[in-house]
């Protein structure tokens, strides 16, 4: 069989703006800072008191007593029609709250509601449900023995996050997560797309969620010092990438869904493409558990892997999605890669870290990045890196400061790298014919 073609056909998210692929688009393009003070407990002994958190009051939208789940439970042969009860909110871990949330919208948008069938769930988490871990020791240790739920493992593990999307919207297909630290998205994004691509299924719901703005995750990267600690009295402007006073990361959470499907199938039923998956690479520093290699030789090839699958030239990318996280050496590195894969062209291709607005949010970043770069695509328009007002001379490419920028593109880079050096790049094709 021909490889296939993988269209984008629908897009959920959960932001630290709330619910909603259209709120969080709304967001980034504006140029509005996600990042706020921590809330919900206590900080006083953190060195970072902020990130960009998602808000628990928007998770309420949840809709235990749909229609159509019933309808889903019912046809997985349970005959009971109690698909809720198997995926009882109030027993979630945040993170698959917000993932099937995410997932829910991610079909809709798709027009797959009424048709779910064997879909799968590929997706990427790095922490999984560790608000669920922080609770349920601290509980035990403190001797509230009564107050640990039989349920404290299950709903806590990674790999926990793609069942609750398949119970919850009744999907027989394949239920994966991949962990592969800040990677794990674009991972499962790449995964995906390879199954659809060669044959293997027509369709599958993909992204990545984390939710890891807990006691514990702030105070072990605190220890680490990746985190930004100069500007907790000013929230809104930790998140710096590319600029000079940047001083750390911002922790950030929140979920990106994406229905992936063989682009003659989505043409075939009438589905709207937003952009089309066309490469993917990835590759080992094999040098530090935290730290990239300075050389960057494989981040490089890892991009240069991803470009020669997508059948590209550097030319053709009209938009890069940065990883910029806002540390000292990770951005440097980073542009400084960029600029050895794309020669004299780097200083014209345009991009930017979504990270300014939304944080890092972990696992799921790599995600959130491919979602910004397939709505630019579609859309005509590059949201921009805000916060960046005196920028790096170590960091000299065009990184949209400040401001949305309209710009047709043909194609979009989107890069990842991560903890244990790793890297992931992900190149995006735009949809012929999209209309949004």
């Amino acid at each position: 069989m021909a490889a296939r073609r993988v269209a984008i056909t629908g897009i959920g998210v959960v932001s630290p703006f709330g619910v909603g692929r259209e709120v969080f688009w709304d967001h980034v393009t504006r140029g509005v800072s996600g990042t706020r003070a921590v809330e919900g407990f206590d900080t006083s002994q953190l060195s970072s008191r902020v990130a960009a958190w998602v808000p628990d009051t928007d998770l309420l939208t949840w809709e235990p007593d749909s229609d159509r789940l019933a309808r889903a439970a019912k046809d997985n042969g349970n005959g009971n029609g109690n698909g809720h009860g198997r995926a009882d909110p109030r027993r979630y871990a945040k993170v698959s709250r917000i993932a099937v949330l995410a997932a829910r919208e991610a079909v809709s948008d798709a027009g797959l509601d009424s048709d779910l069938g064997e879909m799968g769930v590929v997706v990427g988490s790095g922490a999984g449900g560790i608000d669920v871990v922080e609770r349920q020791y601290g509980d035990y240790f403190a001797g509230d023995f009564h107050r640990v739920s039989p349920y404290a493992i299950p709903v806590s593990i990674v790999g926990i996050v793609s069942s609750e999307i398949s119970i919850a919207l009744g999907l027989r297909g394949m239920s994966h997560v991949l962990s592969t630290g800040c990677t794990s998205s674009t991972d499962a994004i790449g995964y995906a797309a390879a199954l659809v691509r060669h044959g293997e299924v027509d369709i599958v719901l993909s992204g990545g969620a984390d939710a890891c703005v807990t006691p514990g995750m702030l105070f072990g990267f605190g220890r680490m010092r990746v985190t930004s600690t100069r500007f907790n009295d000013r929230p809104s402007q930790a998140s710096r990438p590319f600029d000079r006073e940047r001083d750390g990361f911002v922790l950030g959470e929140g979920a990106w869904l994406m229905v992936l499907e063989a682009e003659d199938r989505a043409r075939a039923r009438g589905a709207t493409v937003y952009a089309t998956v066309d490469g993917y690479g990835s590759t080992c520093d094999a040098y530090h558990r935290v730290q990239m290699d300075p050389d960057g030789a494989e981040i490089v090839r890892c991009i240069e892997m991803a470009l020669a699958r997508a059948g590209r030239v550097p030319e053709e990318i009209g938009y890069i999605n940065y990883h910029g996280t806002s540390t000292v050496l990770n951005d440097a590195v980073e542009a400084r890669c960029i600029r050895r894969v794309f020669g004299p062209y780097a200083d014209r291709v345009p991009g930017s870290s979504t990270k300014s607005m939304i944080g890092h949010p972990q696992g799921a970043s790599g995600a959130a990045g491919i979602v910004t770069s397939a709505l630019a695509l579609a859309r005509g328009l590059l949201p921009p890196t805000i916060n960046l007002q005196d920028q790096d001379p170590a960091c000299d490419l065009d990184f949209v400061p400040n401001t949305a920028r309209a710009a047709e593109s043909t194609a979009a880079l989107c890069n990842c790298l991560g903890f244990g050096s790793k890297n992931s790049a992900i190149v995006l094709g735009r949809a012929p014919c999209s209309t949004f």
